[in-house]
């Protein structure tokens, strides 16, 4: 709560005059925040137009809930989408991050906002660029880790590109020397 005081004249006399506002924090609210918070937190939220889907998808009756509050939907600029790949990407993080969390970074990005969020994708990726995040639900990541592309095979290590197939498990490519799958691994 943020309140000032002025004199102002009016009619020839001075009056003490107050003003009150509520200040709002801008915030970026991942799925878990929509799915667990009561709903006086989630009002005036900035959420992706895509996390719709994914909560109708899985919470039909919250979704309900949801829908009827002040949150405010957005859809993600090609641009900012792009800056979160590249982020994303160098890290390490991207090959495990879905379309929505993708989204939900952009936009904290975009927006240079805190990201509320229990992913601890999301929070390495949003921490490795030196921005703030904050747990829904968890204790949240304890530690800020890299990632990178390690060959099966030749054992060859690189930087995971900003182009790379995502999926939440499994090989993340096929190596460029040897043809062996390669997995993420921990910078060490």
């Amino acid at each position: 709560m943020v309140w000032t005081s002025s004199l102002e004249c009016a009619h020839n006399r001075w009056v003490d005059g107050v003003h009150y506002s509520t200040v709002v924090m801008m915030r970026v609210l991942d799925t878990a925040a929509l799915l667990h918070w009561p709903a006086d937190k989630l009002v005036g939220g900035i959420c992706a137009e895509s996390q719709r889907q994914e909560i109708e998808r899985v919470s039909p009756q919250r979704s309900m809930l949801v829908f009827a509050l002040e949150i405010d939907w957005r859809q993600v600029p090609n641009d900012w989408l792009e800056h979160a790949r590249k982020v994303a990407a160098k890290s390490g993080d991207l090959p495990r991050l879905s379309d929505v969390d993708l989204d939900v970074l952009a936009l904290a990005l975009g927006l240079d906002v805190p990201l509320f969020t229990d992913d601890y994708r999301l929070q390495n990726t949003m921490q490795n660029a030196g921005k703030n995040t904050s747990s829904i639900d968890s204790s949240g990541a304890k530690q800020v880790w890299k990632w990178q592309l390690r060959c099966t095979g030749c054992r060859v290590k690189t930087e995971v590109p900003a182009n790379v197939d995502r999926s939440k498990k499994g090989p993340i490519k096929d190596c460029d020397i040897c043809g062996s799958p390669m997995m993420l691994k921990k910078v060490k």
